[in-house]
């Protein structure tokens, strides 16, 4: 072949080469085209749940904070509202203590001149038997305070028996003597003039002021908190 037919040959397959590839551009540009374009930052459906500030659907909001504080609880408003009431007879106690403890008097002295504290209580009553240290303590602490103030536990047991074994069984800081409260006409002469019933749960308390009036009815146990009520209520003098 000869130099000019091979030169034009080349040129030919130069040209050929060119119009394909912008061919093949062109389609390139058309499918580009043709697509959607891509989701700016905060419109994708990705980042619809993610965004700062959007509202997220209900099956996407974070739970409540596991840290976040609780609300106070608020005091127990202890011997609030209630009105003055007589003391209840004092009659149809038995008094029963252990061995070697000192003995009580037949009958709780009401309106003396000091404040008395009734207990009622029973051995098989678990947060009586619990809260009776709590008990002698705040006698010991209001004494101290220049409070005038008896302790009267009230046993209200079936059984006399069991109740005597149970004092006997107590250490000598404990509570080795108590009254005893029969059912029957006694325990209903004694709970239903302090609006309790004979079958309410134990323990109850029942605090008298020095004029004989039952100035406090509680139902259910004390707790370390109520001590600053129950002084308040008995006023102690302040050192």
């Amino acid at each position: 072949m000869s130099s000019a037919r091979r030169s034009s040959a080349l040129r030919g397959a130069f040209v050929a080469l060119a119009v394909a590839a912008g061919l093949a551009g062109g389609c390139d540009a058309d499918r580009k085209a043709d697509l959607p374009p891509p989701p700016t930052p905060g419109q994708g459906r990705s980042n619809a749940v993610t965004a700062p500030g959007a509202a997220a659907p209900a099956s996407a909001k974070a739970p409540a904070s596991a840290t976040a504080e609780a609300a106070p609880a608020a005091p127990r408003l202890l011997c609030a509202g209630q009105s003055p009431r007589p003391a209840p007879s004092s009659g149809g106690l038995t008094a029963v203590a252990a061995g070697g403890a000192e003995k009580l008097p037949a009958n709780i002295g009401f309106g003396v001149g000091k404040w008395v504290w009734v207990n009622f209580w029973a051995a098989w009553c678990k947060p009586c038997l619990e809260e009776m240290p709590r008990l002698l303590g705040w006698q010991q602490k209001l004494r101290a305070a220049g409070v005038l103030v008896d302790l009267a536990f009230v046993s209200i047991d079936d059984d006399e028996r069991q109740l005597s074994r149970f004092l006997e069984a107590q250490p000598g800081t404990g509570v080795r003597a108590s009254y005893w409260l029969p059912d029957g006409p006694q325990r209903a002469g004694w709970l239903r003039p302090l609006g309790v019933k004979e079958t309410t749960e134990l323990p109850i308390h029942a605090i008298a002021a020095p004029s004989g009036q039952v100035t406090c009815v509680i139902q259910g146990a004390v707790e370390d908190g109520d001590y600053p009520t129950i002084a308040a209520l008995l006023g102690p003098k302040k050192q």
